[in-house]
């Protein structure tokens, strides 16, 4: 019989119980993932018992109130608190999503925190994002002209152009969706992930950029595009309701049609 038992040194162990005073008056559960390299242990879920009258209405405002007051250990990212910088993505009550715009109130019973899945933990719930940096990188994601722009006035584009970045320029990169994707869970190496490939899509579509049929040629590959399986986790727990699964198959569509135009070309 097979056995998919996840490896010893990965396995959680329980861990510390940090209970609320006895004055508390809205006591809820935060049960939160814990690892420290340094300490060479296995990762643990330590649970803390806040006082929801003593801080804001968001998952990361009881974080915040965790670390400032009860374990000033706890690490993780967060910047702007508006939903605008993706840096606090984690999986909170099972789902990809920012913890400054989840409210406590939308999760039932215990608050249960993870750090993004299937990605190397580098303490508690912060991510070592530096494979899907590098990716998106990858994809050149800044304007690219056959002749260099010259002159004292902008690059112009009529309102219908700009109107195609509509749900593409909004993605923060957060990496919600790509880390909520099966196949890229299994090919994290090789597959650019809904992130990379909705950025990819916003300079295909852009009017102002002059790469377009090389930006295809680069994506057509087996691996870098054509894993995505059009599950749709990543439309699904997008904290900004963009839709990653639309731009990958509108990139696929455009691929063959470039195909069937260099054809069309040939016999010409």
């Amino acid at each position: 019989m097979a056995d998919f038992r996840l490896p010893k040194n990965s396995r959680l162990r329980p861990g510390k119980l940090h209970k609320a005073s006895e004055d508390a008056k809205d006591v809820r559960r935060f049960h939160i993932y814990r690892y420290n390299p340094d300490d060479k242990e296995n990762p643990q879920i330590d649970t803390f018992e806040v006082d929801q009258t003593q801080c804001g209405p968001m998952v990361l405002d009881a974080l915040i109130y965790i670390k400032n007051h009860i374990d000033p250990t706890l690490t993780f990212r967060r910047s702007c608190r508006e939903g605008i910088c993706g840096s606090c993505s984690m999986n909170i009550d099972g789902t990809n999503t920012l913890a400054c715009t989840k409210s406590t109130g939308d999760v039932k019973g215990d608050v249960k925190i993870f750090p993004l899945p299937h990605m190397p933990v580098i303490k508690d719930l912060v991510p070592d994002l530096s494979v899907a940096y590098a990716q998106y990188t990858s994809i050149k994601p800044w304007i690219q002209e056959e002749v260099e722009h010259t002159g004292d006035r902008e690059r112009l584009q009529s309102p219908e152009d700009r109107k195609k970045l509509d749900g593409l320029w909004e993605c923060i990169l957060c990496f919600s969706c790509s880390t909520s994707c099966p196949s890229y869970w299994w090919n994290g190496d090789r597959y650019l992930g809904p992130a990379t490939l909705l950025q990819a899509h916003r300079f295909i579509q852009d009017s102002r950029d002059q790469k377009t049929d090389e930006r295809l040629q680069e994506l057509e590959d087996p691996f870098k595009l054509y894993r995505c399986h059009t599950i749709m986790n990543c439309t699904k727990t997008c904290p900004k309701g963009l839709n990653p699964a639309a731009s990958i198959g509108d990139i696929k569509q455009k691929i063959a049609e470039q195909k069937i135009k260099g054809i069309s070309l040939k016999k010409g």
